[in-house]
């Protein structure tokens, strides 16, 4: 029998703390699972979906630092052309699953649409592959890694029995306070916003320049169906996401609009 294939890719960069435990412990079902690993050669935070177009992306073999016997390959490029070029160029098969993360840090509410996390499982989607993205909420220790990771690991057995539709994404985030967690909610996105975003500062050279700064707001605190609640509750948050960004309710409307217009 086939072994199923999984790919991992996040966007804090290939040594970071978060994917390295994941690829550890996703390496101990090796019988289980065919495991690849390809991520961005270094932090490629809040880059969203960018893909790289005007310079050739470069692949390096390197060794995990928590398990020399696992490799896995840099890009000198974005979470989604990690995938893309996995996808189309590297692998000999598509895989079966993509995983992202696990992020150092939320991906919550709105955030998704910057999140390099969440655009590196986006790009699986567009391909055609069930798809997942994993953040830890905060900055998170070893244990909190290895919670989310095995959390992770047990979820891949249903997420490979096809139960969820391969246009949706499942977004995940875990409170990194993983000792007093809840339970699990079933979600949606909340909102978030950034007050006071940029921060003017000046140079030694009397030039100006911003640096991106400010307090988040939260404008649904009070929605139980929110993923920024839930966490901030002590729950982690299972976000259904797909790609289909059409408000075919406003469609109607447009079309009154369309027939006032002279053409």
């Amino acid at each position: 029998m086939k072994r199923p294939h999984i790919l991992i890719t996040n966007d804090d960069g290939i040594n970071a703390e978060g994917i390295q435990k994941l690829g550890q412990v996703l390496s101990e079902n090796k019988n289980m699972y065919r495991l690849s690993v390809i991520a961005p050669e270094r932090e490629r935070s809040a880059i969203g979906h960018a893909i790289t177009m005007h310079k050739p992306l470069r692949v390096v073999e390197v060794n995990f630092l928590h398990k020399p016997a696992l490799t896995g390959l840099s890009v000198n490029g974005t979470p989604s052309d990690c995938v893309k070029l996995a996808v189309e160029a590297i692998l000999d098969d598509v895989p079966d699953l993509v995983i992202s993360g696990i992020n150092r840090g939320s991906n919550l509410g709105t955030d998704v649409l910057y999140s390099g996390t969440v655009s590196a499982a986006l790009e699986g989607l567009l391909l055609g592959i069930p798809s997942v993205a994993i953040s830890l909420t905060g900055n998170g220790d070893s244990n909190s890694f290895d919670y989310a990771a095995r959390l992770i690991s047990n979820l891949i057995p249903e997420l490979l029995e096809g139960s969820i539709d391969a246009s949706t994404l499942i977004n995940i985030n875990v409170p990194v306070d993983v000792n007093n967690i809840k339970g699990v909610r079933i979600t949606k996105l909340g909102n978030r916003r950034y007050r006071n975003a940029f921060e003017k500062r000046t140079d030694p050279r009397g030039m100006n320049y911003y640096w991106l700064a400010g307090e988040l707001v939260e404008d649904d605190p009070e929605d139980d169906d929110c993923d920024t609640k839930a966490v901030r509750e002590g729950y982690i948050s299972l976000t259904p996401i797909h790609f289909q960004l059409t408000d075919f309710i406003s469609m109607p409307a447009l079309e009154k609009l369309v027939k006032k217009i002279n053409l």
